[in-house]
Order: structure tokens, then sequence, then C-alpha cells
């Protein structure tokens, strides 16, 4: 039950983020380790580890399905315990690792102040009816998505329209696929988006913290 820290560039650390991987790929994919590197770049320590399917698929070479949400949940407050009491703690990931993230959540014992989910799995692609929102209403922090205007898992024209408990807060990146990579055709780069959704999500960070601080002295 290891984690691994990229630490902040800046010491001390403003805080920690605690970032699970998607379904499909781990901790050491291309996605993951640039995101957590520019986050660190903002004076962010950010905790990358996997899931227990994929690190069995890590060591027989084979590709494994996710395991189910409370297994998953399980796994991920044992990580969290690894935290550093001293820190502000955010929690997030990629895909469904920002599923379990704002799951766990709303049930965790630890002081986490924030959500971030970087490409939020809305719904199955082709299946807008089968939402994936239920428990947003109990998220007791708030709740960022950083979204690609064109991921098949909930795009921005069909996120307009759609009833929820409750609304994350979004940030929209152009073009972008459920890894946030945009076309072509857009004239923004892969890089671009990627470099604006550190920049958003190290900003929430830095809100996020002040704003608790305001709270503490009124």
């Amino acid at each position: 039950m290891s984690i691994e820290w990229v630490r902040s560039s800046q010491q001390p650390a403003i805080a920690q983020f605690i970032f699970a991987h998607g379904a499909g790929a781990g901790s050491d994919s291309e996605f993951m380790q640039i995101m957590a590197k520019q986050l660190s770049e903002y004076g962010i320590d950010v905790g990358l580890f996997d899931f227990e399917y994929m690190q069995i698929a890590k060591q027989t070479n084979k590709r494994r399905p996710p395991e189910r949400a409370p297994k998953l949940l399980t796994y991920f407050e044992h990580i969290v315990t690894q935290a550093d009491a001293n820190l502000p703690l955010f929690i997030g990931g990629k895909s469904m690792g920002g599923r379990m993230a704002s799951m766990l959540a709303c049930s965790t014992s630890h002081p986490v102040l924030g959500v971030l989910a970087f490409g939020y799995p809305f719904h199955p692609p082709g299946k807008p009816e089968k939402l994936r929102t239920d428990h947003f209403a109990d998220i007791p922090c708030p709740f960022l998505v950083l979204q690609g205007e064109r991921d098949t898992f909930g795009t921005r024209e069909e996120l307009a329209t759609m009833a929820m408990p409750k609304q994350p807060q979004y940030i929209w990146l152009t073009d972008g696929d459920h890894s946030l990579k945009p076309r072509k055709k857009s004239g923004i780069t892969e890089q671009q988006n990627l470099n604006v959704a550190a920049m958003q999500a190290a900003n929430f960070i830095k809100s996020t913290i002040e704003n608790v601080k305001e709270e503490k002295h009124d």
C-alpha cells in the first residue's frame, strides 16, 4: 500500500493532493505524471498510487477491469491515511479516480478540503441516461470538474441540460476529449489544455484554502 510523492518545487508546500488514476491506465501514465509534475510547480505535494487491481495488472502484464466501488473506496481510504496531518488535504483523480474521490469525500473521516476531477465520467459514452451524480448532493466540500468540451462521458452541451442534485464547479478545456486532448483543427495544443487545467486546479486549491482561513476568522 504505497504512495509515491511528487514533491512541491516550493518548500514548504501549500497543500497536498492525493491523485487517483483512471480505469485503464495507472499512476505511471503520461497524463498522471505530467499533471502531477505541473501541480508540484504550484507548491502542491502530489501523491500518486495504484489501486490493487492495477498493481496486479502490472505484475501479470495482463489488463484487468477495475474492482467494484466499495473495494476501490476502502483502498483509497487507506491511502489517504498516509497524508500529512499538517498540510491542507485535497483528493481527486482522472476519470474513475475522480469519481471515487468524490464518493470518498462523502464518507471519509479525513479533513478533505476539496475534490478535483479531471474528466469526470458523468455517464458511459452514448448512455446519458445512466448518470453517476446521485452522490453530488452529499459532497461536503468544494468540487471542481476539469472537463474537455467534447468529452464523450459528458460534453459541455449535454451537461448544460442535465439536472443534478448539486452542480460542481466547472473548468472547460477547449475542444478537449476525455483526456483533455483537442483536435488539431481547434488551434489549441494538448499541452496548452494541460497547462490551463493545472493552473486552474492550483487556483482552486489556493482559493479553497483562503476561504477556509477566512471562515475560521469569522
